[in-house]
């Protein structure tokens, strides 16, 4: 009997069916089984237009459940579907995010502090050292550096943490039944038994260009800030900053020489409002590291409870005080507050003033809305 992630995987290679869609066909069917055998005529009443319906029925009399499974298992690679638990909470904030992902290696609570560093695959001398800095100091630090493994500045940047004891995700824009560029391969081995391999495209996806812009929409999902090294002024690394602004993430620019074209991208950048990266301590700043080592210390020695567990099901992003939390919850304030207490410094909720609770992200909100 197929298991309801199964259709998920399915609906997903259904060429045009991307988030907006995808939520489309759950809500009207009220699960990815019922789209998936939906008829001709259920499936235009939600709107897909004739070609969209086309693919989909094209699909489903040649897809082979079984032979996905199989190649997943071969590969080692897993797959996550917006109504897991262990989708990526950072992933999960962000509109439109993707419905499946796809992973190699393990995404662990200390990746949510992560910052992203990209930059062009023409890097110089001065770039070079920069990733190379910047990759020890992150991995020094215990910060996790997200990039898509490309030649150049990804690559030094996420050799460099990777080989001083960090962690790494690289962000890859094909099915992780590959690793491109094949000269990168040994470095994504060692990223995924250090970090993970993570992609939103199928098995058997090659590399195509088209690919690589939404890559970045996730490479800066993914990280609490993006660092843009050295990048021409039509770099793939200026749309994942654009990204990074338009999810609300800070973007660092590393200065360079007017003269240079590996440094026009980020002169631009810092000349539009990013900060000007001088010193590596401005990204622990902008993280609050002291802050982040007491998250990652609550969420290793205090686990969720029931309690905790509760109170999380009834929060939301708008603020609720706490008697009315504790009424909701049928529990004594001064258990509701201790419970509380620790999941602010989990980093679950936030007190935003007069004893009212608000939750940092709506970790379970359904379809990725954000």
């Amino acid at each position: 009997m197929k298991e309801e992630k199964q259709y998920w995987l399915a609906l997903n290679r259904v060429k045009q069916i991307g988030s907006v869609r995808f939520k489309a066909l759950i809500e009207s069917f009220g699960n990815a089984k019922s789209a998936w055998e939906a008829s001709e005529s259920a499936l235009r009443a939600t709107g897909l237009g004739p070609k969209i319906v086309s693919n989909l029925i094209k699909l489903r009399e040649t897809y082979d459940f079984d032979s996905l499974i199989t190649d997943l298992k071969v590969h080692n690679v897993r797959a996550i579907t917006w109504e897991d638990a262990d989708y990526p909470n950072r992933l999960r904030e962000i509109n439109q995010s993707p419905p499946v992902i796809y992973l190699r290696g393990d995404l662990i609570d200390k990746d949510d502090w992560a910052i992203a560093v990209v930059g062009t695959r023409k890097m110089t001398r001065y770039g070079h050292q920069i990733a190379d800095e910047l990759g020890i100091y992150l991995a020094n630090q215990g910060i996790t550096v997200v990039s898509g493994l490309a030649h150049g500045i990804d690559a030094a940047t996420q050799q460099a943490a990777i080989q001083a004891g960090g962690r790494s995700i690289a962000v890859l824009a094909h099915g992780l039944d590959n690793i491109y560029p094949a000269r990168n391969q040994q470095l994504g081995l060692s990223i995924e038994k250090n970090g993970a391999l993570v992609s939103d495209y199928a098995l058997g996806t090659p590399a195509d260009a088209s690919n690589f812009p939404p890559r970045n929409r996730i490479i800066a999902a993914l990280a609490r800030a993006t660092v843009v090294i050295e990048a021409g002024q039509r770099s793939g690394a200026l749309i994942t900053a654009r990204f990074a602004v338009e999810q609300g993430r800070d973007v660092f620019a590393v200065p360079g020489s007017i003269y240079g074209d590996q440094s026009k991208g980020p002169n631009q950048l810092i000349r539009d409002g990013a900060h000007p990266l001088l010193h590596f301590d401005q990204l622990l700043e902008a993280l609050d590291l002291e802050f982040m080592q007491q998250q990652q210390s609550a969420r290793k020695s205090l686990p969720k409870d029931a309690i905790q567990a509760k109170l999380y099901g009834i929060m939301s992003p708008e603020p609720m005080h706490v008697n009315e939390i504790g009424n909701l919850a049928e529990m004594p304030i001064d258990k509701v507050s201790s419970a509380l207490a620790l999941m602010e410094l989990k980093g679950m909720v936030r007190q935003v003033g007069g004893m009212n609770y608000v939750l940092v992200r709506e970790l379970r909100a359904p379809y990725g809305a954000s």
